[in-house]
């Protein structure tokens, strides 16, 4: 387990902090940008059998909010995006590799849990990056945005 833990936090976490570290001084040079992060739905609620998921996807958030406050007067925004579970070809291995059942109807199961009784496009978390991209966001920083089917809502 400390194995996996260790992987998970050096690629959820340590990368998005990596990646920031490395872009921000373009960003300062520029006087302005925006970083948009990937957390979870998983770092708000919390899943189970996946702890360290949880905990980086939470962290993610955390740096996301500290990194809004420490940027904005350099009008760097930074916010994150929580997807819940999105049809992605990694989602479908795990998937596969965690239940006996056929992947259509994992799928089906995994898709009851949001009220709008399916699962995510790959393309309609990148809208929501769009625009957190764009200048119709320039008034958000350090914003959580869910795409989850209304999983949080609940």
């Amino acid at each position: 387990m400390q194995g996996d833990w260790n992987r998970i936090l050096q690629v959820n976490l340590t990368g998005v902090f990596l990646m920031s570290k490395h872009t921000l001084p373009h960003m300062l040079e520029k006087k302005s940008g925006s970083i948009i992060n990937t957390g979870s739905v998983g770092g708000l609620v919390g899943w189970p059998d996946i702890p360290a998921y949880n905990a980086t996807k939470g962290g993610v958030i955390q740096l996301t909010k500290s990194m809004a406050i420490d940027y904005a007067a350099h009008q760097i925004r930074v916010n994150c995006i929580a997807p819940g579970i999105i049809d992605t070809p990694l989602n479908e291995k795990s998937f596969l590799d965690n239940h006996s059942e056929s992947l259509e109807v994992v799928k089906k199961e995994k898709a009851k849990v949001n009220p709008l009784l399916r699962l995510g496009k790959p393309e309609e978390i990148a809208g929501v990056m769009l625009f957190l991209a764009s200048d119709l966001s320039s008034y958000m920083t350090g914003s959580v945005v869910t795409a989850d089917g209304g999983y949080t809502a609940r």
